[in-house]
């Protein structure tokens, strides 16, 4: 099964980091990776850039607004993510907390929607 691995954190915090702190996470976040690699579980993943870069998009009443960041109204942003495959819920929620973010963050798990397999069950 998939799950996707979303890490929320606090970017006020990050960016106050001296810059030998910010290398000890990235550090502990390639170690991560490489280890998820290693295991043959990753599937992909990214860090996203901070949500000053970032736009939100909606359309209401069949007019679009664009907001562009940074958003106020949210302490915590979605800072990256990381695609498993593993072999349970379990599994994930391991790999999650072995996360380097779950030490100052928060790392949400969500199983993925296998949407090959839905289609395949609704042709059946």
């Amino acid at each position: 099964m998939k799950y996707m691995l979303i890490i929320h954190g606090d970017e006020s915090s990050q960016a106050s980091m001296s810059a030998a702190d910010r290398e000890r996470v990235f550090a502990a976040f390639r170690d991560y990776t490489e280890a998820m690699q290693a295991a043959g579980v990753r599937r992909g993943g990214e860090a996203l850039l901070p949500s000053a870069r970032g736009s939100k998009v909606q359309i209401r009443g069949g007019k679009t607004s664009v907001v562009d960041g940074p958003f106020t109204e949210a302490r915590e942003v979605v800072g990256g993510y990381y695609v498993v495959e593993v072999p349970s819920r379990a599994d994930a929620i391991s790999w999650a907390g072995r996360c380097p973010a779950a030490n100052f963050g928060t790392v949400e798990v969500r199983e993925v929607l296998d949407l090959e397999y839905n289609r395949e069950m609704s042709h059946s």
